[in-house]
């Protein structure tokens, strides 16, 4: 892996100011979109943060859309999630999509290794909440589940919306695996002007 050197604001291309990182539960987002924010020194915008409050209360939708709209502000941040009920509020900020395209079976083993890492950690996340092991294997909240109902449902929505006209000035990188992602990424730190 590439060590990443912070990019100062000043210097970063105008299509690096406010990145989009979006992919089914469990690809990496989140892990992504920190690297990222790191990296440009730009915040970390985590849209479950906003989605549950404490005891994995969900918000409503309307809620949900002003919270995004007010941390979304900004002039540079990198998001992530999918969030399709904001969509309307998130790609016309953005300047930058990620999507991480990878295959289901990816994805699950990726949500299996966190799954139990937050679990035998007890990792607390957003708003207090922790993953429970049997939430995760045996309730109808599984993350298993949802990624396995929404994997397919949301490429094909993205693949959809990109083709919008009204964000057609968007840059999209698509990336099939890690290993393509993880050399975009090097490709940022050492020639963030050609990105």
């Amino acid at each position: 892996m590439t060590e990443s050197k912070p990019l100062p604001p000043h210097r970063l291309p105008d299509n690096l100011k406010r990145i989009a990182v979006l992919g089914t539960t469990g690809a990496g987002k989140s892990h992504l979109a920190g690297r990222f924010s790191e990296l440009l020194c730009a915040p970390h915008v985590e849209f479950d943060r906003y989605r549950f409050d404490p005891d994995w209360t969900m918000v409503s939708d309307e809620i949900y859309r002003d919270r995004l709209a007010e941390a979304l502000k900004g002039d540079c941040w990198v998001a992530d999630g999918n969030a399709p009920v904001a969509r309307d509020i998130i790609w016309p900020r953005a300047t930058m999509l990620v999507h991480l395209d990878y295959s289901i079976s990816r994805v699950l083993w990726r949500l299996l290794l966190r799954t139990i890492r937050r679990v035998v950690t007890r990792q607390r996340l957003w708003n207090g909440n922790r993953e429970r092991l049997r939430t995760q294997l045996f309730t109808g909240d599984s993350l298993f589940l949802y990624a396995l109902k929404t994997h397919w449902k949301f490429r094909k929505a993205i693949d959809s919306d990109i083709r919008r006209s009204e964000y057609a000035r968007l840059r999209v990188m698509r990336f099939h695996s890690p290993r393509e992602t993880e050399r975009w990424l090097g490709s940022m730190t050492s020639r963030p002007d050609v990105v």
